[in-house]
């Protein structure tokens, strides 16, 4: 067989799929490049529509939160009004009587007799209480008969005398002994004055401290004794107010014991120098007491009137925010919105305030007639922040509370 046959010399290859030989092929394929460009642009779109959605829930969030308005507070309110007042100084006074005194035992002696009952009144002079005189009493009768015959003696010897029948000597030795006569008498006389214990004036008697047959040594208190109408309060103000007090000037009392009950009276005594410890001036007032209402060492509140009157701001005590930088209330009044919108709202005012009166206290400067405040509900306002008026129910405005309103 020849070498050049083109059967014997031919290449024989086994049939199948072609095989690429990528080695040889310098162009690489498209696809896997198409592929990624797709998958990063899907993800830029996911992401862009995303942020779109959220951009425009965010927006709507801001633009509902600028819209949203806080609900109106409830709160109750006063129109303010000026009053004509008139000014006082106030103190703390006590109750004093005029007359008032432990009646005791002056000499010792066994009670014998007891002529009044406790807590009634009685008159000057009048009996109490009587000692054990049985002594003193036939003393007295012994000094009586000594002055009988003293008497006889002194006119016997003064009709001789007058006759020059005796001595002058003779005389002055009668009269000598009528008079030491006479205040023998007397002596034991006051002895059993002594013992007789009578209301040296007229007022309430207490309760008594002795029982029929009681031994007294001197000294021992028997019942305290009042004089109560008029009765006096002594009360104390401060030095700076010395210009204002006078002799004359009127006052006006409350008890305790009668919270509502008005005692009114006059100044009748101012003492004559200041108190160099407390600075104070001590002042005394009489007030009638016709019904023996007021007692001795009652605490009473003191208001002594002024001649001025002035125009003045009372608020209730509840429509005062307190605050260590200045009191302020919340007057209420038309404000507008960012909107234009009006709406009834709060609005901060300092104020300086006064003097109190019950439920009331009084404002100096920060407030006018026709002015209306907030008057409860105030913890919860701020500045600007919309109000609704109820006024269905007030708070304590009474400038003469009772215990039971407190």
């Amino acid at each position: 067989m020849s070498d050049d046959s083109p059967v014997l010399n031919q290449s024989i290859t086994p049939s199948g799929p072609e095989v690429i030989n990528l080695a040889e092929d310098p162009t690489p394929p498209k696809r896997p490049k198409l592929v990624l460009i797709i998958s990063i642009s899907a993800m830029i779109l996911f992401i862009a529509v995303i942020g779109t959605v959220k951009g425009y829930q965010i927006t709507q969030g801001i633009a509902k939160g600028k819209a949203f308005k806080m609900p109106p507070d409830a709160v109750t309110s006063l129109v303010v009004k000026e009053e004509s007042l008139s000014p006082v100084l106030e103190a703390v006074g006590s109750l004093a009587s005029p007359q008032g005194v432990m009646l005791s035992a002056d000499l010792p002696g066994i009670v014998t007799a007891i002529d009044f009952k406790s807590g009634t009144e009685v008159t000057n002079g009048q009996l109490l209480v009587q000692l054990d005189t049985r002594q003193e009493e036939a003393q007295l009768r012994t000094a009586k008969a000594k002055l009988e015959l003293a008497l006889q003696n002194l006119n016997r010897a003064q009709d001789l005398g007058q006759k020059h029948v005796i001595a002058q000597s003779a005389f002055d030795e009668a009269k000598s002994q009528y008079d030491a006569a006479v205040s023998s008498v007397e002596e034991t006389q006051a002895a059993i004055d002594r013992k007789t214990i009578r209301a040296p004036f007229s007022g309430a008697i207490g309760i008594r401290q002795i029982n029929a047959g009681q031994y007294l040594k001197s000294g021992d208190p028997i019942v305290q004794l009042e004089s109560l109408d008029p009765i006096y309060v002594n009360f104390a103000l401060p030095q700076q107010d010395v210009g204002k007090l006078s002799v004359g000037q009127g006052v006006k009392m409350q008890a305790d014991g009668f919270p509502d009950k008005v005692f009114t009276g006059t100044i009748t005594a101012i003492d004559s120098i200041v108190d160099a410890t407390t600075r104070n001036i001590e002042a005394q007032a009489t007030i009638p007491n016709p019904e023996h209402l007021l007692r001795s060492g009652m605490f009473a509140g003191v208001q002594v009137l002024l001649p001025s009157r002035k125009r003045v701001v009372m608020i209730p005590a509840t429509s005062i925010e307190y605050a260590p930088y200045g009191d302020s209330v919340f007057v209420i009044e038309k404000m507008k919105g960012p909107d234009d919108v009006e709406y009834l709202g709060a609005r901060e005012q300092a104020v300086v305030l006064g003097k109190t009166r019950g439920d009331q206290i009084e404002v100096i400067t920060g407030l006018k007639e026709g002015d209306e405040i907030a008057t409860s509900g105030i913890f919860k306002l701020r500045q600007g922040g919309a109000v609704k008026v109820n006024n269905s129910v007030q708070p304590g405005n009474n400038p003469k509370p009772t215990p039971q309103e407190s």
